[in-house]
């Protein structure tokens, strides 16, 4: 079997791994979860991070010819779009994601938003094949984080977007909208049910309590034996409870309004107002008295 060539970006800001994956024969590439570089404080925009896979694809004479989601990312901007208006790349994010709008749409008064995935170029079904050169790339729907997360598996490798983190750091949150803790552990048992040397690449790290550096490579073996929260031995119930519990003392990530207002939309900014300039929109919670001064 052919492996891919597997050349990984990661975003110390956002904590994001992107991926530049590729068949060595015949040199055709994904771009797997693409950072657009974003300054919350100011509302600044930029390639940077994009630019460097870019440039690392035609430094290999790669052609790119797809932009793939994991999901609808929380904590930072995709940058697919980007990536798809330089080459031509087509969007491909799990079908799901039209639940993900649903939730969403209201949320942000997106009435620009049909909610039915149209923003992207495909909806990927569970089990569908692409194809990458003389490789393929096989979607497996993951649900738990949110309704739509898939994982993708090219060769020997899976990338498994936000359904767990290295072995000594554990998986990811279920607590955002139509996110579920036993649907999560499902799914990881699912990935973990590959291979023992199924190679596992991370789409997030935050480094371990004791380790200094950051890592995202790491193996089905590997997270079976050591993951904190999903090793082999940990019952649904045990990590459903467990999930349910350290959900509650998770603060939201800092980009998440940005990030899920644009990520519905594969990555593209809401319409420009009369005035030609693109706004995004903050939810207010407004509790106690601060209601009232709302008003004053």
């Amino acid at each position: 079997m052919t492996n891919p060539d597997i050349i990984p970006f990661f975003d110390e800001p956002t904590n994001t791994v992107t991926y530049l994956v590729a068949d060595p024969q015949t040199r055709e590439a994904a771009v797997i979860d693409p950072v657009l570089d974003y300054n919350a404080r100011n509302g600044a925009v930029d390639t940077r991070s994009v630019e460097a896979v870019l440039k690392a694809a035609r430094e290999r004479d790669y052609t790119i010819v797809w932009a793939l989601e994991t999901h609808a990312h929380a904590d930072h901007l995709s940058a697919a779009p980007y990536v798809k208006a330089k080459t031509g790349a087509p969007i491909g994010i799990g079908e799901h994601i039209i639940d993900v709008q649903k939730i969403f749409r209201p949320v942000f008064m997106a009435n620009d938003l049909k909610a039915d995935g149209g923003d992207f170029d495909r909806l990927l079904r569970d089990g569908e094949r692409l194809p990458l050169g003389r490789l393929q790339i096989e979607v497996i729907h993951t649900p738990g984080h949110t309704p739509a997360d898939v994982s993708y598996k090219i060769g020997d490798a899976i990338f498994v977007g936000d359904t767990m983190f290295m072995p000594d750091y554990g998986t990811a949150r279920a607590d955002f909208p139509g996110g579920d803790a036993r649907q999560l552990y499902r799914s990881i048992r699912k990935i973990l049910s590959f291979p023992p040397q199924t190679r596992l690449f991370m789409c997030h790290d935050y480094k371990a309590p004791g380790r200094d550096r950051f890592a995202w490579e790491t193996s089905v073996a590997e997270q079976r034996a050591h993951n904190v929260h999903a090793r082999d031995g940990v019952s649904e119930d045990e990590f459903v409870a467990m999930r349910n519990a350290r959900d509650k003392t998770l603060a939201a990530p800092a980009l998440l309004l940005p990030s899920i207002q644009t990520n519905i939309r594969a990555g593209k900014f809401p319409p420009a107002e009369s005035n030609g300039v693109r706004y995004l929109m903050i939810p207010l919670k407004l509790q106690g008295d601060s209601a009232v001064a709302a008003e004053a």
